[in-house]
Order: C-alpha cells, then sequence, then structure tokens
C-alpha cells in the first residue's frame, strides 16, 4: 500500500469516528475512555476532590493548546476588517463584587442587551489596569531566584441552582511585576458558555494572582501586582473593561453553518450546533476539569443527487458527513496505582469544523 493510499484511509477512518460520535452512533464516553488509553472511568475518593490544584505545569500546557486551536481555527478567513465593536457598549465597565486586594477579586458584567441580534460574539477581551508598582508593597530582599512576573488567571465563574458555583479557566498568563498599564486576557469562551446557558442574568469571572513559580518569595512578590478597584476605595480611571467584538451574519455569516431552517430539515448540509457539557454527564462531572463542556457540532441536512446517468458504478447516495475536525484540549484526573494525578491532553477530532456532501464508495 502506497503512502497516499494509507494516508486517505485514515483520513476516511477519522471522518467516519467523528460523524459516528456527533450523530449519536458511539457513545461520547467509549471515544474518551478510548482516546485516553482507559478501560473505565477512574474511580476517585472524596479526598481525591478535596483542595484540588491545578498545578501550573498542567494548566500552561493546557493554555497553550487552547491557544493554538483558537489561532487554527481564525486562521481562515482573515477576520481584519470584518470585527465591529457593539455601537455603544465597546467598553463595557464591570462591576467589582468582592475584592482580596493580594490575590483574587469578582468580577459582575451586566449582559442585557449588549449582543445583537442575529450575531456572533467572536472574541471577547477582558481589559484591566495595572497600577504602577508600590515598592512598599516588595517583600525584603532575601537570596532567592529573582522573580519578574505573576501569574494572572481568568476563571468564568457559573452559579449552580443549589447556590454553589463552579469556576472553569478561561486565560492565564504572566504579566510583569514592574510595568503597568492594561492588560488584555481573552475570554471569548467565557461569554459563550454564559450565552448557552441562556440565562437572563449577568456574568461572572473571577481574576486570581498567583507567584510566577512554586514558592513562598514568588507568591509574596506577586501581591505587588495590584489592578484598579481591587481595592473598594480606589476612584481612579480604569476599571474592568469587557470588549465584545461581533459578526453580522446578515453580511458575514458563514454558508457552512446551519441556520434555523435545518431543524425543520429544510436545509441542505450543514453544520449544526450539538454542545456537550461534561457538568451533565454523571460519568464525567467529577474527572474532567477543564472545559465545562464544548461545542461539538454535527453534520446535517440534505444533499443533491446527481441524475442516474452520472452516478458512479457502485456508489451510494451523496449524504451530508465530517469534511474536517479538530482536537478538543482537556484537563482531567488520573489514577496510577494509588496516586491521582492531574494531566491535560488533546483529544483528535472532537470538534466538527467542516461539512460536505459526499457518497460512500
Amino acid at each position: 500500500m502506497d503512502l497516499r493510499r494509507a494516508w486517505m484511509l485514515c483520513v476516511l477512518c477519522l471522518a467516519l469516528t467523528v460523524q459516528a460520535f456527533t450523530q449519536g452512533a458511539l457513545p461520547l464516553k467509549e471515544v474518551v475512555l478510548k482516546r485516553l488509553g482507559l478501560s473505565e472511568v477512574p474511580k476517585l475518593d472524596k479526598k481525591d476532590l478535596v483542595d484540588l490544584v491545578i498545578p501550573d505545569h498542567v494548566k500552561n500546557k493546557y493554555m497553550s493548546m487552547l491557544k493554538r486551536q483558537r489561532v487554527k481555527r481564525r486562521a481562515l478567513p482573515s477576520l481584519a476588517g470584518i470585527l465591529r465593536g457593539i455601537p455603544g457598549h465597546t467598553g463595557m465597565t464591570g462591576e467589582v463584587l468582592y475584592s482580596d486586594t493580594a490575590t483574587r477579586q469578582k468580577l459582575m458584567f451586566d449582559m442585557e442587551g449588549r449582543i445583537p441580534k442575529n450575531s456572533e460574539v467572536t472574541m471577547a477581551e477582558l481589559k484591566l489596569f495595572k497600577k504602577p508598582l508600590d515598592r512598599a508593597n516588595l517583600p525584603a530582599k532575601q537570596s532567592h531566584r529573582p522573580v519578574s512576573n505573576a501569574r494572572v488567571s481568568v476563571y468564568w465563574v457559573q452559579q449552580q441552582h443549589d447556590g454553589t458555583n463552579r469556576t472553569s479557566l478561561i486565560d492565564s498568563r504572566l504579566v510583569s511585576i514592574r510595568e503597568s498599564g492594561w492588560k488584555s486576557f481573552d475570554v471569548t469562551q467565557a461569554v459563550h458558555y454564559w450565552l448557552r446557558d441562556k440565562r437572563q442574568e449577568p456574568m461572572f469571572l473571577e481574576v486570581w494572582i498567583e507567584g510566577e513559580r512554586v514558592g513562598s518569595y514568588a507568591s509574596e512578590m506577586a501581591k505587588a501586582v495590584r489592578f484598579t478597584s481591587q481595592d473598594p476605595k480606589d476612584k481612579a480611571l480604569g476599571k474592568p473593561e469587557l470588549v465584545l467584538y461581533t459578526l453580522n451574519l446578515d453580511d458575514y455569516g458563514s454558508p457552512g453553518d446551519c441556520r434555523e431552517e435545518a431543524a425543520m430539515g429544510k436545509s441542505t448540509c450543514c453544520r449544526q450546533k450539538h454542545y456537550i457539557s461534561f457538568r451533565e454527564l454523571p460519568w464525567a462531572q467529577h474527572w474532567i476539569l477543564e472545559p465545562a463542556g464544548f461545542q461539538a457540532y454535527r453534520c446535517s441536512g440534505s444533499c443533491l443527487q446527481p441524475p442516474r446517468a452520472l452516478r458512479r458504478p457502485g456508489s451510494g447516495p451523496r449524504s451530508c458527513a465530517v469534511a474536517g475536525s479538530s482536537a478538543l484540549p482537556i484537563i482531567y484526573l488520573a489514577k496510577r496505582g494509588n496516586r491521582t494525578e492531574i494531566q491535560a491532553a488533546e483529544f483528535p477530532g472532537m470538534i466538527v469544523e467542516r461539512c460536505s456532501c459526499g457518497s460512500d464508495g
């Protein structure tokens, strides 16, 4: 078998696997376990879930995979000249609900009426203004390796029906301790989570400030990073802002994605939304830590059939199928003997990117 034929068979197998999973023929549980090399869902004890902290190296690996996927999905078509801020709402000011001036703050954004109808939120940025360094906040110099940065992470806060909160990591980056000015974080996924819930309540975010590495000295240095409004008495300019960028689907709607008529079975082949929430799956909600869920999509709709005289011998009818897919990064708990480990992995072929008409044979 030559290399070209082998490659084509691999692509075909992947497409069939994605199609079977997204159309319900292959259970998600079976797909996830198979790709992680597990025979069953990890059996966790309560102690495994108490004071759970995601190590920095796992968090960094996960964020790197997320950013790589975002770049891949934004590569074509170019968004230059297409993105536009929402008129009148380009800089939504957030309300600070809670602040620990050293390590954490909770933000609330009133989203009512912010997103126009028939539009898609393509990007969302959280902008925080870092105050100039106050050297009085620096710890006494000691014989340690120099620390130049602090890690700032943004989490989406989901308020659950039982009154508890669940957080999902959205973006994380190193911020210089000594430099001041606006710092931007990609919170597109948080807005998509909020839209999926379809609730009329505000969107909540949490900002965590941590040491760039393990150790008390790095943690103390990180406390010198202060954003405006971390102190409730702070009246300075530069409050937290949420900037939304949208696509007007009347002008820039993707012909590859389904519109409303697809649900009625009247559409030609297109990509239909199909959201999967790990939080709502009993077998996944405790050991798959990130993300909270994902838009898997599925292929739906009919295909135009050629006249009989133009059909290839032995070929079946043309049908709508997966023509391209991308990976899903996750953070999960794994049992290794008596040890519990937190790991990051990338699942190929979990998100349908493109649908097309084709025939078997």
